[in-house]
């Protein structure tokens, strides 16, 4: 992709490296001193409770391993290249109904109105607070050990994120989560297709993208597609079992991302088209 003289936006939270800090910021100071109060109450000393806590704010400024790199960084201003340009898809498509979540790029760990993930999560998307996170560590993993390189492929990763937005500010989101609450021996089975819905919407961003596309981006994206299927990831810890895939499996995340990309018609992304009682 050919993304340099793209537009940044404006909606990028880089928390990378303030992760302890963070931890100890406004609700977490009063969990530490509430700790330290039971520890007192318990005839412990809860001082040792308050220097440990001091020092991991101390130790907050720098992710593990050291400083973040330049490659880490460069990483960075390509991910708010490619927020900037689903703003521009999204806001086209819907209208004024629009508001673009923001992104939080976070190292290890990140406090989110969806609780403390870890950056074991993988990317994610957070409802409550309308923000999509991700652990820019990720793409490395993405890179390294699924096999997925290219600067598609993490695109493709951040729409996919996107796509769950465009669930939440739709209140397809909502409607799935009651539907699950009803039918719990269903949730999986809902799961997958909204995941395989946000495929499809980071496929309709594709089309729609002022981003210029270069050959063998299309095969990076479906690489990626593939390499986090269920049945793959699942393959790699050597039992697969279809009844706990929650995303789809990689046939299936391939041909729903290729869907939108071919239609860039987000209307062609109902996977939820013949579920009885969504509506």
């Amino acid at each position: 992709m050919k993304w340099e003289s793209g537009r940044r936006s404006e909606r990028v939270d880089d928390r990378r490296g303030g992760t302890a800090k963070a931890a100890l910021g406004g609700g977490g100071i009063l969990m530490v001193l509430g700790l330290a109060g039971v520890v007192w109450l318990l005839g412990g000393d809860p001082t040792a409770v308050l220097q440990v806590a001091t020092e991991q704010a101390q130790q907050g400024g720098a992710p593990a391993g050291g400083a973040r790199g330049a490659d880490e960084d460069a990483l960075a201003d390509f991910v708010s290249v490619v927020l900037a340009d689903t703003e521009d898809v999204w806001s086209g498509q819907l209208g004024g109904r629009y508001q673009p979540p923001t992104l939080v790029l976070f190292t290890d760990r990140v406090q989110s109105a969806c609780g403390i993930q870890g950056a074991a999560t993988g990317p994610f998307y957070c409802p409550g607070d309308h923000k999509a996170y991700i652990d820019l560590g990720f793409y490395r993993t993405l890179r390294d050990r699924l096999g997925a390189p290219g600067d598609f492929a993490q695109a493709y990763v951040l729409a996919h994120e996107v796509g769950h937005h465009i669930q939440n500010v739709t209140g397809l989101s909502g409607r799935v989560d009651a539907l699950q609450a009803q039918r719990p021996d269903q949730a999986n089975a809902l799961s997958v297709r909204q995941e395989l819905m946000a495929d499809c919407y980071a496929g309709v961003w594709a089309h729609h993208s002022a981003l210029e596309m270069e050959p063998g981006d299309v095969e990076e994206g479906l690489r990626a597609a593939a390499a986090i299927g269920d049945d793959t990831l699942q393959a790699r810890s050597g039992r697969v079992s279809p009844e706990s895939f929650t995303h789809g499996t990689s046939e299936q995340r391939m041909q729903w991302l290729t869907k939108g990309m071919k239609t860039g018609d987000p209307a062609q992304c109902d996977t939820f088209a013949d579920v009885a009682g969504l509506r």
